[in-house]
This record gives structure tokens, C-alpha cells and sequence, in this order.
């Protein structure tokens, strides 16, 4: 059995028009932008490196670009410590750079989504540095979370709550006299304390921020911790044991029932343009809470990270699918399927590790992966890229949105092996060393197999890239057709064509190990978990995550039958 030759047809992207209905199953291609493609020779990736990178999106066929933040950043946290919310950071370009790839972008027949970071400012944003000179009890202090702090002196944190970067969630601050002062909150890094949801004044202010770039022809946006705006503060604040045992939607700092207030305001602005614009939470909440982020009045769809937290197993990803396209139902949203992004070890590394191995794990050229637990699994990398390739063409056969990291169309494998001095993840300095961080996911792509950036840009990039990377990069891809860079042009133009309304029926008996399902049309997709080759049912092999073995199809593969 043959691919049909029809897979390797061109398919033109999709024009943006006024369809409100785009995102439902579109494929979004998540641009890191820092790392993408570097225009000046500084290192650093910007926005006319994305430009120039188009055509590779567009012969790629997603539907859209999620771009992670480009703001004005000191990079404490990779951008997401935002300086300045309606400006671009000089390094990677100005305004004008902006308009110009939206509009490239478009030209392309590929929509813009932006991420937007409203939990947190970085401390370099001008409301924070008014409040630091501000007294104590000023409105310029209550756009923030400052308290006072405990102890005769007020010399302990208000609380013994942990940042999720580690360490304190508070930091005290030097008042105007020069004295020790009050204490602020931030769920992360300290460079990013926690807005005042509470405030009308930062409210308003998100919603001239979701106008300004939807002014600009932005056409959705993601949302980071969605889960965190909402707050309850009211003192005696509780212990982090007390909290820990927080009931759903009660949690003082998490998932709070009243968040779904403030995005009823953001879904009025956003209903207001024609098509209205887009919005994807960021929320990393109880499976039963999620579907209330991605209501029509809300946010209007949710991230689910399910499947990138499942191990490779087909009784795991068959109850996944299930329980998500059940709570999309129960929301009127579509489901959004991810196995990598910018903050979890890419998955082709993943499957290449023992189930549970941990976040972390080992690089291609031997270095012992840094686990929690102490241990020291080795990766099998091509065992990883093949369930790798099998497990993202199952999850483009399904109904919904698919989210695709930058670099996993090209195979690429966590970069394990960063020096210290190297790294920039705050987690990595918090924790002492103990948690090697998000830099292995976030080092610039391989764009050419030579360069002293392999293509990147025209001098060393901010992260070091390994020797490996030149046997992955794109214009070596570019010539095999048997490359994973060619498995996923492939299956974005079958999807296309296939592409049916929002519907999934389970094939039973096709063995111990299969998901075997059928979408509308009769189109079939079947993956084999198992460790034996297995036989396929009738139909014309349309695309295959990897060869077939005299017509059956090998274990950690995935085929599409029309």
C-alpha cells in the first residue's frame, strides 16, 4: 500500500475573510519569537526575522500564528515580564516591523493570534515604578498586591506562599525614605509583580490593550495563566497547607469563580469587530473548571494539555480525546490539541523516555538528564521521533484546533546539554540547578545545516545550538522526502481536504494498543501504541507517519486511510 500520489499536491492556504468560525479546527503554529529567525546578526530573534520566514509557514499550511511576547522585556521570564503592553521591544523591532508582518502574514492567508500577559507586569513597567515611589495605601500601590508584612518589624512575608518559579511569592520593597517597607505578590519570578484585578483602573486599561492590537488587525489572542487574575487577599491570609486544600473555584490565588467576569468585558470588545476576534486560555485548572474559560460569553476555547501530559499509551490518549471532546461540547467550543510549546520538553524527547521520566531528560549527545528524582534514564531518540511522528498526525486526524511548537516540524529533540552560564530560565537560578528549566524547548531553529548559527542569523545565537541540529535543518529537510518537515506538509494538506465538521466515531477491533477512529466522509486514522506490526482496514493509505511493513502497520506509527 502507496501513499496516493495526491498528498504531495499543493494546497493554498485559506484567505482570511470574515469566517468567525476560522479557529475551531484551524492549525496554529506557535512562533517564539525570540528564537525563531534573527534579521540583524544580534542573536536575538525578531519580528523581521518571522517576515522572512513566512514562506516557510505558508508552504508548511497552517492556518495561523500564535506569537509569544514581543513586548518591551527585560527577559527575566522570556518576555512574559512585560514592560510595556502596546509597544514592541526595540530588539526585535518596532511598530512599523509589527504592520508589517501582520500584513505579510495575512497576504500569506495566515492569521495572527498575540499572546497577552495580563497577571503580571514586569517590575520595569512604569505603574510598578510609580508605585515604588508611591506611599504605601496610594492609588499607584493598588494597582498591585502590596501588603504589609509580618512580625513586630514587618520583616516576615505576609504569607509562607511559593512562587511557582520557586522560592517566595513576596519580595519586600525599599520605600521612598529609604526604609524597609511593604511586601508585593508575585506568582513568579520577582521581576514580575501581580496586577490588582480588583482595580476598575488596570481593567480598563487591558481593554485599550486588547484594542490596540486588534486595531492592528490582530485576530486573537492567548492568554497567559487565564486562572490567575482573580484574587482573594482578605487578611488573615492562609498558609499554603490551607491553601493547598482549597476547594474548586475558592482557591484565594487560582480558578476563582469571579475571573469569569472579567473576560464577559474582554468577550464585548472582542465581539466587537467583524470577524470577531479570537481568545484561547492559558488556564491550567481541574478538568470539570476548564470548559467555563471557553463559553461563548468568555474567552470562547481553552487549552487542554492533556494529551502533552499523557504517556505513550492508547488507553491514556482514548480517554483524553474522549473527555475533552465532551467538555468542548459542554462549552460550544472546539477542543485545542498541543504536545509541545515553549514551557514542556519537546515530545519527540518525551517519548523517547521511560513513562514517567520526568520533565527532564537526556540530550543526543549523552548527557545525563537532570531529574528531580535523581535518576538518569536514557533517551531513545529515534524510538522518541518515530511515537513522536505518530502521535502528531493522530492528533491532527481529530476535531478541533491544533497547536503546533516551532521547530517540531523539523523533529527537534530537547537541548539538554546548556551550560549554566548559559541558561536564562529563571526556574534554573531559583531552584538552584535542581530544575534545569524551558531553555532545551526555546534554542533558535536550525534554518540551514552551516552558518554560525545554522541559519538563525549571521552571528552565534542567544542560546547555543549542538552540532546536531545541522542534520534536522531546514533546507536539508527540504530534499527528503521522507523528512518529518515533509510528514507534516503532507498532513496539513490531507487535513484540508479531509476536514469535516466537528465529529469523531471509535473503530472497535482492531486489536489490544489501536485507536482506530473514523471522521466524517469515512476518512480512518489508526495508530498502533502496540509493539507488533498490525493489518490496516480497506482503504487508500493516504499519509503515514513512518514505512509500512508489507502493508501492516509497525508499532509507534500512525496511518490516514481515505
Amino acid at each position: 500500500m502507496t501513499p496516493d500520489p495526491a498528498a504531495t499536491a499543493p494546497v493554498p492556504p485559506r484567505t482570511p475573510g470574515d469566517d468567525a468560525d476560522w479557529w475551531r479546527q484551524a492549525v496554529v503554529y506557535q512562533v517564539y519569537p525570540r528564537s525563531f529567525a534573527d534579521s540583524d546578526g544580534d542573536g536575538l530573534g525578531d519580528l523581521r526575522g518571522v517576515t522572512s520566514r513566512i514562506p516557510h509557514l505558508r508552504s508548511l499550511g497552517v492556518d495561523a500564528v500564535w506569537l509569544s511576547p514581543f513586548y518591551p522585556s527585560a527577559l527575566a521570564d522570556g518576555g512574559y515580564d512585560v514592560d510595556d503592553y502596546r509597544a514592541v521591544d526595540p530588539r526585535l523591532g518596532t511598530l512599523e516591523d509589527f504592520d508589517a508582518m501582520a500584513a505579510a502574514l495575512h497576504a500569506a492567508g495566515i492569521r495572527l493570534i498575540v499572546d497577552i500577559v495580563p497577571n503580571h507586569s514586569s517590575n520595569r513597567h512604569a505603574w510598578f515604578r510609580e508605585a515604588l515611589a508611591a506611599p504605601p495605601g496610594s492609588p499607584a500601590r493598588d494597582r498591585y498586591l502590596f501588603r504589609d508584612g509580618g512580625g513586630p518589624d514587618g520583616s516576615l512575608p505576609p504569607s509562607d506562599w511559593q512562587s511557582v518559579f520557586g522560592g517566595p511569592a513576596w519580595t519586600r520593597v525599599t520605600e521612598p525614605d529609604g526604609t524597609p517597607g511593604q511586601w508585593y505578590l508575585h506568582l513568579f519570578a520577582a521581576e514580575q509583580p501581580d496586577l490588582n484585578w480588583d482595580n476598575p483602573e488596570v481593567r480598563q486599561d487591558f481593554l485599550t490593550t486588547l484594542r490596540f492590537w486588534a486595531d492592528r488587525g490582530v485576530d486573537g489572542f492567548r492568554v497567559d495563566v487565564a486562572h490567575a487574575l482573580a484574587k482573594d487577599l482578605t487578611e488573615p491570609l492562609p498558609s499554603a497547607a490551607e491553601i493547598a486544600d482549597a476547594a474548586h473555584g475558592t482557591h484565594p490565588l487560582w480558578d476563582r469563580d469571579e475571573v469569569h467576569a472579567i473576560y464577559t468585558e474582554w468577550r464585548e470588545v472582542l465581539d466587537s469587530y467583524t470577524p470577531p476576534r479570537t481568545a484561547v486560555a492559558e488556564a491550567w485548572v481541574h478538568a470539570s473548571r476548564r470548559a467555563r474559560y471557553a463559553v461563548p460569553g468568555g474567552l470562547g476555547q481553552a487549552f487542554n494539555f492533556d494529551l502533552l501530559q499523557a504517556d505513550w499509551d492508547a488507553k491514556q490518549f482514548r480517554t483524553v480525546v474522549t473527555d475533552n471532546l465532551a467538555q468542548a461540547a459542554e462549552s460550544g467550543a472546539s477542543s485545542t490539541w498541543v504536545l509541545s510549546n515553549h514551557d514542556v520538553v519537546r515530545h519527540a524527547t518525551r517519548y523517547g523516555l521511560p513513562p514517567g521520566g520526568g520533565r527532564h531528560g537526556q540530550g543526543q549527545d549523552g548527557v545525563d538528564w537532570l531529574l528531580t528524582g535523581g535518576t538518569s534514564p536514557v533517551l531513545d531518540a529515534e524510538l522518541g521521533l518515530r511515537r513522536a511522528r505518530a502521535a502528531t498526525l493522530l492528533m491532527l486526524a481529530l476535531p478541533g484546533s491544533a497547536y503546533l511548537y516551532q521547530g517540531e516540524e523539523l523533529g527537534l529533540h530537547e537541548v539538554a546539554d546548556i551550560p549554566a552560564d548559559r541558561r536564562q530560565d529563571p526556574t534554573f537560578f531559583r531552584s538552584g540547578g535542581t530544575e534545569v528549566g524551558r531553555d532545551g524547548c526555546r534554542v533558535p531553529l536550525p534554518w540551514t545545516a552551516d552558518g554560525p548559527s545554522f541559519g538563525f542569523g549571521d552571528g552565534p545565537a542567544h542560546l547555543p545550538q549542538p552540532a546536531w541540529f545541522a542534520a534536522l535543518a531546514a533546507d536539508v529537510q527540504e530534499r527528503d522526502p521522507h523528512a518529518t518537515l515533509t510528514l507534516y506538509r503532507e498532513a496539513l494538506a490531507w487535513r484540508r481536504r479531509l476536514q469535516g465538521p466537528e465529529e469523531l466515531e471509535w473503530v472497535e477491533g482492531s486489536g489490544e494498543g489501536v485507536l482506530h477512529l473514523r471522521r466524517p466522509g469515512g476518512w480512518q486514522s489508526v495508530t498502533n501504541f502496540g509493539p507488533e506490526p498490525v493489518d490496516l482496514p480497506p482503504g487508500i493509505l493516504a499519509v503515514a507517519s513512518g514505512p509500512l511493513e508489507d502493508g501492516r502497520l509497525p508499532a509507534d506509527t500512525t496511518a490516514w486511510l481515505v
